[in-house]
């Protein structure tokens, strides 16, 4: 099988910067967010190698491999998430978040009555399996991380039984993933506002949400993790934060590397001496390995917005140890 760790979050919980630490040990790779849903302009957009990511060899090698297993394949029209193949029935019942056992259940319920889910299922396995198996064979790693986040990609990649996955659960202080979301181009992009929206640039403006929003998006995502953590055998699934990621990324990735079966003493925190080929946010473009723990919350929210913060999310942010 095919060993995954997969990191389970919210947006903007640090999860690349997770991913390309993970991906410069020798033996694992990550290429970021598997599901590759929006890439922006594709003919602008940058692998984290520098290159244009239609002519990226990585990438181009990926879709030869791909193509040895009979699998079409295209980066910048993937098809690799749980929705791309499904029909507006089956999608509308895959949008919201994850929910407790007896909801999910009524889910899969609901969804066995469409004629094409079983169709949309088989296609998210075989391109997904295709996928994880020619990153290993292109990288010649044992571990692939795929930083998509979601719990209901996870939920559905769990049943697949040529995958080993090991879920790595990521949780941020709220009020710094609420920012993001309130100004993704500022607090969740490459330093360099000309690479920026995937190297096209951009301000980002149609993504930003209220604080009210953000908050809620931040409780949500991290109680659907909750939810679906509850279903996993606890030997596969560890919880680490992003501000022990920063302040002792050694340890941390110690840690990690051992849950994954990997040797600790081959991880590193230069990350970008290792040639990484990530998808996904913008920080993947920056030139610099530096670690910096990011609390600009504690200077951008003002009054109002932490007001706002509490009220929507404060006691869950507590629950998780931030006070």
């Amino acid at each position: 099988m095919t060993r995954v760790a997969y990191i389970l979050a919210p947006s903007h919980s640090g999860s690349t910067l997770l991913a390309m630490l993970l991906g410069a040990h020798p033996d694992a790779c990550t290429v970021g967010e598997l599901k590759i849903t929006r890439l922006g302009n594709v003919e602008k957009y940058l692998c984290a190698c520098g290159a244009p990511i239609r002519q990226c060899a990585f990438w181009q090698g990926i879709a030869k491999r791909m193509a040895e297993r009979n699998v079409a394949f295209d980066v910048t029209h993937a098809q690799t998430a749980l929705m791309a193949h499904g029909s507006a029935y089956t999608n509308r019942l895959l949008r919201p978040l994850h929910r407790n056992r007896l909801m999910e259940f009524a889910r899969d319920a609901a969804l066995s009555l469409s004629p094409t889910w079983h169709r949309q299922r088989r296609t998210f396995a075989e391109r997904n399996v295709a996928l994880m198996e020619s990153v290993a064979a292109q990288s010649g790693a044992k571990v692939i991380v795929d930083s998509s986040k979601t719990a209901i990609r996870l939920k559905y990649l769990l049943r697949l039984e040529q995958l080993d996955i090991r879920v790595i659960r990521l949780i941020r202080d709220g009020r710094g993933g609420a920012l993001a979301l309130m100004e993704p181009a500022a607090f969740a992009d490459a330093t360099d506002p000309k690479l920026r929206g995937g190297g096209s640039g951009g301000n980002r403006d149609d993504e930003r949400l209220t604080m009210a929003e953000a908050a809620e998006e931040w409780r949500r995502s991290n109680e659907e993790a909750d939810e679906i953590v509850k279903t996993i055998d606890p030997s596969r699934v560890t919880t680490i934060h992003y501000e022990d990621v920063c302040q002792t990324p050694l340890g941390t990735l110690g840690n990690l590397f051992q849950f994954l079966g990997l040797d600790p003493t081959k991880g590193t925190v230069e990350f970008r001496n290792t040639p990484q080929h990530v998808i996904g946010n913008g920080m993947r473009l920056d030139s610099t390995s530096e670690i910096r723990l990011d609390e600009r919350w504690r200077e951008q929210l003002s009054d109002d917005d932490l007001s706002t913060f509490e009220r929507v999310a404060g006691a869950a942010n507590r629950r998780y140890g931030y006070r």
